[in-house]
């Protein structure tokens, strides 16, 4: 009796308690249901994903925002993906509605066993019910909140929703949210590239992102990453062979960057704050994609001939020295006789004693430069080379002279000869020291330098060179930037040299000064007096006495010719002659603001500072036929969704096709006009069809050089290439180009401005400090090399072009003396372009030159043999 007694009071009090409990629950359900978050629109959630920078051909060229995403759709991600999480998270998914009541109870027995909190019961929904609106803090309130909000998910979304939010939304460390991004961070691989164990590895991160780093911690990952392997090969995911494979796979995690189709810094930094500036911090989270005007494979190019442009200035002028020197041994110093057998001996030895690859760990690759310890250095010569000098010119191979160098991996590389021999000693921009003669000359045992791997000529030793320079490509009819590069190493320097960088121009802005002449009826024939001038000028601080580069003075010289031999002295005569309002007026004809421009005679020799942006702007004037364009990087931006919010509209120079002139509200009244027709389904008439088309052309560039003038300037320009300080250009082998160089005073700044019809490209180098270059300096060897490096990509497999040759223009066989209309007596005599109203008259007398010439004009012709 008393036994069935306490059993019908266990029967009321569990009762009882199930009651309570009951009421608890129902009561926090109405208690905490109205607080719950709403997740109306989680089904249309905006992940936040970074800001991308592309290239105009769809090439990544970096990507800004502190977290890591590339979404995905469910189809997308590998079913061994999926089926991974599943084992590792919640196997029962697909199953329980949004709560595992298994694991729940599961939870509870450790937690009155052992009287502690611990992970249990938290499903995939549960677990994004707390990464979208709960915190990560362990309370049974919280807890509470997660049950209540993963039920109520599960009542609006399936699970394949349920499981892409998830995949998408998980942190995985290293700032990678998702598992695409995660697949990029660790392995820099596409999802549909993993291999099972490191999708294993994937999916077991979610546990705990830190501890199971396979970077940092790969003995933890691989614990881990097995456990999830044994959940899929227990749950029938996998078989036993695949089981045992993979669960002893190494660990190949290592940290990536995103994988980039094209390196370019700082146009990333201009799209970046031109795009912060329209959408503020938003724009690191709201996955925009910026489409830029950049050309991915120009883009390179620039890359690679502003690098070896550099490379190849800092050569001309000597080895400054190493990055340091360590005692390697004390007793046993690898000396200069070692061979490589012997290096790797000692290295061996060594790194017991003191760790050799501790002496790198703190430095760090400088772009195409890599950090190395010389371990020992070899100075001996074969017979052949000892006994014949020219073989070793001839053939480095039968060199034996060489260093043996650790770099950071631990891997022993040899330096030979060939990549050694160019070091001789920095004694100042314009003194090396004597030629090398063995490698202990520069280097010995225990240096640290810098190397850098050719792959066709092997290591050689580097140094970072101390100039910048700087390269923006342009086309000359839109605008449109399609290469930019603005210094050596953005990591190291940030500062853009193409846009921020104001520097004097030089003999670069001469052209402009000429225009102005043409455009006051100066022409290529008239005579100016290239002789010794003496100015007494407030502005110019006292006395001028300027000169030609060579200190030299040639009399009386054409006007072509002065401009592409660039003789300074005749063309701060021309200024003067023109004078200055109307040539500061005439450069606003370029985009240039008078207020920026030098007002005293220098400006005629480029002493007016100018970006090399704003450069080649000026020289997409004279490619494109005489039209000013406006140089744009932002081409397209696109939202998350793929939708467009932003088309670039440039103005367009059209040389080559007819557009009415129209304003905008004609373009409106076209536009509504074809909306009115559609709508009413009229038969189109041809004026509305006209309008029409109209609509979708391009604007129109101004015009602001007359058809002539731009056709004669470019005609000179061409000269500056063929005859003139640009003749190294010829390597490329075309007859389409033109250009100007410039290089200021003591060689402060070298400038090479050079184009052909489809492609302006401004090429600069110097000092951040404004010191001089060197004295043999000169554009022609600083700054044109780049060019021509950079245009030999860039022109490839591209056809010559030529401007179109405007109306009104003669050619003439002149004197080449006199300037004048060539008689049957001249015996030297060149072919001349003129506008038909201004050729000159047959030479009568002597002809002496003159300061503004009288019968001048805005010619514009290509001589016939330049073709």
């Amino acid at each position: 009796m008393r036994f069935l007694n306490l059993f019908k009071l266990l029967i009321i009090t569990t009762f009882v308690m199930m009651t309570i409990a009951a009421a608890v629950v129902v009561g926090g359900y109405f208690y905490l249901n109205p607080k719950l978050p709403s997740i109306e629109g989680l089904s249309n959630v905006q992940l936040q994903v970074p800001l991308r920078i592309y290239s105009s051909d769809g090439a990544l060229m970096g990507e800004f925002g502190e977290k890591r995403r590339t979404p995905k759709k469910l189809e997308e991600v590998p079913d061994l993906m999926k089926k991974a999480f599943l084992s590792a998270e919640d196997n029962r998914f697909f199953e329980h509605p949004g709560v595992d009541y298994q694991g729940i109870l599961r939870a509870v027995i450790n937690l009155v066993k052992t009287g502690e909190r611990g992970q249990g019961g938290s499903t995939i929904t549960m677990q994004l019910a707390r990464n979208f609106y709960l915190t990560s803090e362990k309370t049974y309130l919280r807890k509470l909140n997660e049950i209540l909000l993963a039920l109520k998910i599960e009542r609006e979304l399936d699970k394949e929703k349920i499981l892409e939010l998830y995949l998408n939304k998980i942190y995985l460390g290293n700032r990678s949210y998702g598992v695409a991004a995660a697949a990029q961070i660790y392995y820099g691989a596409d999802l549909d590239e993993l291999s099972l164990a490191q999708t294993a590895m994937i999916a077991g991160l979610p546990k705990a992102p830190s501890t199971y780093n396979p970077i940092v911690n790969p003995e933890r990952a691989t614990i881990r990453r097995n456990y999830v392997l044994s959940r899929m090969f227990k749950l029938g995911f996998i078989n036993t062979e695949k089981f045992e494979e993979n669960k002893n796979a190494a660990v190949t995690a290592k940290r990536h960057r995103s994988a980039l189709g094209v390196y370019a810094p700082y146009v990333n930094e201009m799209a970046r704050t031109e795009i912060v500036k329209l959408f503020g911090d938003e724009a690191y989270v709201r996955g925009l994609k910026v489409y830029t005007t950049i050309n991915k494979r120009l883009q390179r190019a620039a890359n690679d001939s502003v690098w070896n442009g550099l490379v190849a200035y800092d050569r001309r002028h000597g080895y400054r020295g190493v990055i340091r020197h360590v005692e390697l041994n004390s007793g046993n110093n690898p000396g200069a006789d070692e061979d490589a057998e012997d290096a790797s001996e000692v290295a061996g030895k060594l790194v017991g004693k003191s760790d050799l690859l501790s002496i790198l760990k703190d430095d760090n690759n400088y772009g195409r430069f890599v950090p190395a310890l010389i371990l020992s250095v070899n100075d001996e010569t074969s017979d052949v080379v000892a006994k014949d000098k020219q073989v070793d010119a001839s053939d480095a191979s039968q060199d034996q002279r060489s260093a043996t160098a650790l770099l950071k991996d631990g891997s022993q590389i040899r330096v030979p000869w060939s990549g050694i021999k160019w070091a001789r000693e920095y004694v100042s921009v314009n003194r090396m020291g004597k030629e090398l003669q063995k490698v202990s000359d520069v280097i010995k045992p225990g240096d640290v330098v810098w190397l850098a791997q050719d792959p066709v000529s092997g290591w050689s030793l580097a140094q970072i060179p101390q100039p910048q320079a700087a390269l923006v490509s342009v086309k000359p009819n839109t605008g449109a930037i399609q290469a930019l590069i603005g210094g050596f190493n953005f990591e190291h320097s940030k500062f853009n040299r193409v846009v921020q960088a104001k520097r004097q121009a030089g003999s670069g802005f001469k052209p402009v000064v000429y225009a102005a002449a043409l455009d006051k009826k100066y022409t290529p024939a008239s005579l100016i007096n290239d002789a010794p001038v003496v100015f007494k000028d407030s502005a110019l601080e006292g006395t001028w006495r300027p000169e030609n580069y060579s200190g030299k003075t040639f009399g009386p010289t054409r006007l072509r010719k002065a401009l592409y031999k660039s003789r300074n002295l005749v063309s701060i005569r021309v200024l003067r002659s023109i004078g200055l309002k109307h040539a500061t007026q005439y450069a606003q004809n370029f985009g240039l603001n008078k207020s920026e421009l030098r007002y005293d005679l220098s400006l005629a020799l480029g002493s007016t500072e100018l970006s090399p942006l704003q450069m080649s702007r000026i020289y997409s004037v004279f490619a494109n036929g005489g039209y000013l364009t406006e140089p744009y990087l932002i081409q397209r931006i696109e939202d998350a969704d793929g939708s467009t919010l932003y088309e670039a509209d440039p103005v367009v120079a059209c040389t080559s096709c007819v557009i009415k002139e129209q304003t905008r509200e004609e373009q409106k009244r076209a536009e509504r006009q074809y909306l009115q027709l559609r709508d009413s389904q009229q038969q189109w008439s041809t004026e509305i069809v006209d309008s029409e088309v109209l609509v979708k052309l391009p604007k129109q560039a101004e015009r602001t050089l007359e058809p002539r003038l731009a056709f004669q300037m470019n005609s000179i320009l061409q000269d500056v290439v063929l005859r003139g300080t640009a003749r190294r250009a010829l390597a490329l082998g075309r007859k389409d180009l033109a250009g100007k160089t410039g290089t200021t005073n003591d060689q402060h700044d070298a400038w090479f401005n050079g184009y052909n019809p489809d492609l302006v490209t401004t090429t600069w180098m110097g000092f951040d400090q404004h010191k001089s270059l060197g004295n043999k300096e000169t554009a022609a060897r600083a700054a044109l090399p780049i060019w021509i490096d950079y245009m030999k990509v860039a022109l490839a497999g591209k056809p010559e072009r030529q401007l179109v040759r405007p109306d009104g223009l003669v050619t003439m066989k002149i004197n080449a003396e006199t300037g004048l209309a060539a008689t049957d007596a001249d015996t030297n005599t060149v072919f001349e372009i003129f506008r038909k109203e201004n050729a000159p008259a047959p030479d009568l007398g002597n002809a002496a030159p003159v300061e503004a010439p009288v019968s001048g004009g805005d010619a514009n012709a290509i001589p016939e043999q330049l073709f």
